[in-house]
């Protein structure tokens, strides 16, 4: 009778255990769902030995990429968000000396979006056309994503009022683009301007230019965020 007792103490201790630390999975898991809503990534587009779009004037869009994201990052920080880099500097989320980099990088950077599963992924590139007059940001999104159109459409309205471009672009829905189909989660590419463009090409290495585009970026995504959605009560 004694043993048996004890065999149904020990049984019931394992049970204990196993309970317990399904429980705390489960509270970490929580935390981690509840962590993510204040989370944003920003992705620097291209970088290391892929230049991008070189402008008119020589300048390269990894360059101008990567600055404008560390300057969003410092005032997302500052409203009390985690920000997450894909990079962080002049280099790319993957093997520069593999044969494909280039899918290797864009697959990296979906995975790490995927994996911080943040409440919004900002693209940040540059843009060029043929036809040297054409200027102006213009924002992307997947077209089966709700979220990421409401999103496209905030921060199009928001880029236009603040820059004012002589001819205001619209946001536009792609199919194509990998980064945006394969990300789970709302997800939207900026294209600041034209490289092509001499005017704004010198614009986009200045960085009065940069504060005042960061400016809109940051506050086209802080409106659409606020309204209704779940924020940091960190605000500074």
């Amino acid at each position: 009778m004694k043993k048996k007792f004890e065999i149904l103490m020990v049984a019931c201790l394992f049970i204990s255990a196993f309970l317990l630390a399904r429980a705390s999975a489960a509270l970490t898991s929580s935390r981690h769902a509840a962590s993510s809503k204040t989370c944003i990534v920003l992705d620097a587009g291209h970088g290391g030995s892929d230049p991008g779009k070189v402008g008119c004037n020589d300048a390269l869009e990894k360059d101008i990429n990567l600055s404008i994201v560390l300057k969003l990052k410092t005032l997302f920080e500052n409203k009390g968000y985690k920000v997450v880099l894909t990079r962080s500097d002049d280099t790319v989320p993957a093997d520069e000396n593999s044969r494909s980099v280039k899918v290797e990088d864009l697959r990296n950077r979906v995975k790490l979006i995927t994996d911080t599963n943040p409440v919004m992924t900002i693209s940040i590139h540059q843009n060029s056309f043929p036809d040297a007059s054409v200027s102006g940001p213009q924002v992307f999104y997947f077209e089966q994503s709700a979220e990421s159109s409401a999103i496209a459409s905030v921060m199009q309205d928001t880029l236009n009022n603040s820059l004012n471009p002589p001819k205001p672009r619209v946001c536009k829905s792609n199919n194509d683009y990998y980064i945006l189909k394969k990300t789970p989660t709302p997800i939207i590419i900026v294209e600041c301007g034209f490289l092509s463009n001499e005017t704004e090409a010198a614009l986009l290495v200045t960085d009065a230019y940069q504060e005042k585009l960061v400016r809109a970026v940051y506050l086209g995504a802080i409106t659409y965020l606020e309204s209704g959605k779940d924020v940091p009560d960190t605000a500074t």
